[in-house]
């Protein structure tokens, strides 16, 4: 089941809140979705954001899959998320945040600006957007604050600067996990959207 949702917070952000598909209680967990870059077609219905959401909701968590509001260079978008995972700390017992390609760095960087969240996970970050938009940077924040972390990247990826992220992921100690893909995972957006799942609902679950 899915609901709009309006994420407050005085930008026009909208979402899609996709609810677990087993019946019964709500679920008491969260993932926060982050697209890919507005100015590029980036949107809420991006496949790899819906593969991650099937594979949330069968596992019992809930997905919030965002737009952003007006165009701002990463500031505004930052915003965007950290103002979504304020919205779903209201409601949810536990939160995480995910994102793909340019909304895996929003992930990471408003991960690292609000201490708390119970897991990230990032699926082929670019190592920055702007000088003070940076995921490498931010991973050391989210290592200080002990959220676990993990980096999925793409091995054929020649379309951003992941690699800065990659190396101080394993410098600090920080999960990844690699694809043999193209930055979009053609034809390997379920493995993609199966393997950000695992780990985030691993770590989102009551019962876990």
């Amino acid at each position: 089941m899915s609901e709009t949702v309006l994420v407050p917070g005085g930008r026009d952000v909208r979402a899609t809140l996709d609810t677990a598909a087993s019946a019964g209680a709500r679920s008491d967990a969260v993932v926060v979705a982050c697209p890919p870059h507005p100015q590029h077609g980036g949107h809420r219905g991006d496949e790899r954001l819906t593969a991650l959401s099937d594979a949330l909701t069968d596992r019992d968590v809930d997905c919030l899959r965002i737009d952003y509001g007006a165009w701002d260079e990463g500031y505004g978008e930052s915003t965007d998320a950290d103002n979504a995972v304020g919205w779903a700390r209201e409601r949810y017992d536990r939160v995480g945040l995910f994102g793909f390609s340019f909304g895996a760095t929003i992930a990471l960087v408003a991960a690292a600006a609000r201490p708390g969240l119970d897991a990230v996970c990032a699926l082929a970050p670019t190592a920055r957007l702007a000088p003070d938009v940076d995921a490498v940077a931010s991973l050391d924040d989210l290592v200080a604050f002990s959220v676990p972390t993990r980096v999925l990247y793409a091995t054929r990826d020649s379309t951003v600067d992941w690699e800065p992220v990659v190396e101080r992921a394993a410098d600090l100690g920080v999960e990844t996990t690699p694809f043999e893909s193209d930055h979009f995972f053609v034809g390997r957006a379920g493995d993609a959207g199966e393997a950000a799942a695992t780990f985030l609902a691993a770590r989102l679950r009551a019962d876990r």
